[in-house]
């Protein structure tokens, strides 16, 4: 990663940092400050992250999944419900220890865009969050999923029309 790369792509940014770790919120701020992210607001639990988010603008959450009493599946749900939500498009990296295929499933389907496993270094983040930018996904609105497209395959037919004959 070249700094002035990750600059670039952060330096007009508003992140919140939800996490219920101190530490670790200092960690990805000093993170995120390190590539030129110039406004971060950290939340240590789901019910301040919710006060952040219906006040303040913010271009990408980065939350911990384990948090007490209230998880970060239910903030990303909350998130995702456009009729609570004031940002139901908002970009959600979703940072955690559970690396198992179930957790990774339920985390996708509950509308996060980008999934990281814990522990991580400073190149993975400005991986995951060029990702989120540089290819971001459409958005789908149906009766069961509102959120980032969960297919990461690139379907060529996306676009064209497809019947039978």
């Amino acid at each position: 990663m070249k700094p002035q790369d990750a600059y670039l792509a952060l330096d007009r940014m508003t992140v919140a940092i939800v996490d219920d770790n101190a530490a670790m919120r200092g960690i990805l701020r000093t993170i995120l400050n390190a590539m030129g992210a110039p406004r971060i607001y950290e939340a240590g639990d789901v019910r301040a992250a919710m006060d952040i988010l219906q006040h303040e603008h913010v271009d990408l959450l980065i939350c911990d999944w384990k948090m007490e009493p209230v998880d970060g599946i239910a903030l990303v749900r909350w998130v995702r419900d456009p009729r609570k939500s004031p940002c139901a498009t908002l970009p959600i990296l979703m940072l955690t220890c559970y690396a198992e295929a179930e957790r990774v499933k339920i985390a996708r389907d509950a509308g996060v865009t980008e999934f990281m496993v814990k522990p991580f270094s400073p190149e993975s983040i400005y991986q995951h969050i060029s990702a989120i930018f540089k290819k971001p996904r459409r958005f789908v609105d149906s009766d069961s999923f509102f959120g980032p497209d969960r297919r990461r395959k690139v379907d060529s037919h996306a676009d064209e029309e497809r019947r039978g004959a």
